[in-house]
């Protein structure tokens, strides 16, 4: 059975489905980073292995493998060696500094990587947001525990017009993208080129998605990133999407973020609401309150969805 080594040390993070852990160990003098992917057994929840499925477990291992997004401009991945056995995948990749870049940087290398004319292998992630509201669904139903707060209206508004803002995007321009952007995941750079680490739920998306994901946890208001977004995407004079509508990534961004910021803050404040005293106590909660202020820094896109 496979097991870590003592002398590893775990990291934090690695929540997928199929992540067994992550961890910081060393090669010699050069220290990388192990994360192990567990295969899916008998029983186990079948979006694990539909390739087009944003949990499908192995989805890293193939980008790495295939060397997909190795030289790739705006975003790209680190080498890293790939070794498969009947219980799961361990992948190994050198460690990446965190280049403390701005998220301005980050937005214009994000609109650079949506520019790529990049290959569609059978594993990449399709219709990832429609699929997160339709786990969420299965799971509760939509935001009940957001439903027993002030913003009752609100949600349920949006809620229930989640199927015709998903059409939305569907129709606007689909573009490459990283699918969990974020200074986490896209901590290194070279050049003018963010180095991600995390490659779990790559695909197609509409355009402005990734920006709409990143802006729920960048320092940055959405507007500078907009700009600096669109300036990525400028920069790929003969790509279908150089010239594409500033209007499009508005609202691939804010749908993309509205829904996912909902979607995060409900289910943040549902793993407390069990507990004693009253659910509005709990807003404060360490577990809970960074959900909540991502949730409120989108009061100008939850505005402009509800006038749509």
């Amino acid at each position: 059975m496979w097991e870590p080594e003592p002398g590893w040390h775990a990291l934090p993070g690695g929540t997928g489905a199929s992540t067994v852990g992550v961890w910081r160990a060393a090669l010699g003098d050069q220290p990388v980073v192990i994360k192990r992917l567990a295969a899916p057994t008998h029983g186990d929840p079948a979006e694990l292995s539909d390739p087009t499925s944003p949990a499908y477990w192995r989805r890293e291992a193939d980008v790495l493998e295939t060397g997909l997004v190795s030289a790739t401009r705006g975003l790209r991945a680190v080498s890293g060696s790939v070794e498969e056995d009947p219980a799961g995948i361990t992948i190994t990749r050198p460690w990446v500094e965190d280049a403390a870049s701005s998220g301005l940087f980050v937005a214009m290398a994000m609109g650079r990587f949506a520019g790529v004319e990049l290959p569609r292998p059978r594993f990449l992630a399709r219709d990832l947001l429609r699929r997160r509201l339709a786990r969420t669904e299965h799971r509760a139903g939509g935001w009940p525990t957001l439903c027993r707060t002030t913003a009752s209206d609100v949600a349920e508004h949006l809620w229930s017009k989640r199927g015709a803002f998903l059409d939305l995007l569907d129709a606007l321009p689909s573009v490459p993208q990283h699918g969990d952007p974020s200074h986490t995941n896209l901590p290194g750079r070279d050049g003018d080129d963010a180095i991600a680490i995390d490659w779990a739920t790559l695909g197609y998306g509409p355009v402005g998605g990734d920006l709409g994901y990143f802006c729920l946890t960048a320092r940055e208001e959405f507007e500078p990133l907009l700009d600096a977004y669109l300036m990525g995407l400028a920069d790929h004079p003969a790509s279908g999407v150089a010239g594409v509508d500033r209007d499009d990534v508005v609202l691939g961004a804010r749908v993309t973020a509205v829904y996912t910021a909902f979607t995060r803050a409900d289910w943040a404040l549902a793993r407390v609401a069990g507990g004693e005293g009253a659910l509005a106590g709990k807003f404060r909660h360490p577990a809970v309150a960074p959900y909540l202020r991502a949730l409120q820094r989108q009061a100008t896109a939850v505005e402009a969805l509800l006038g749509w």
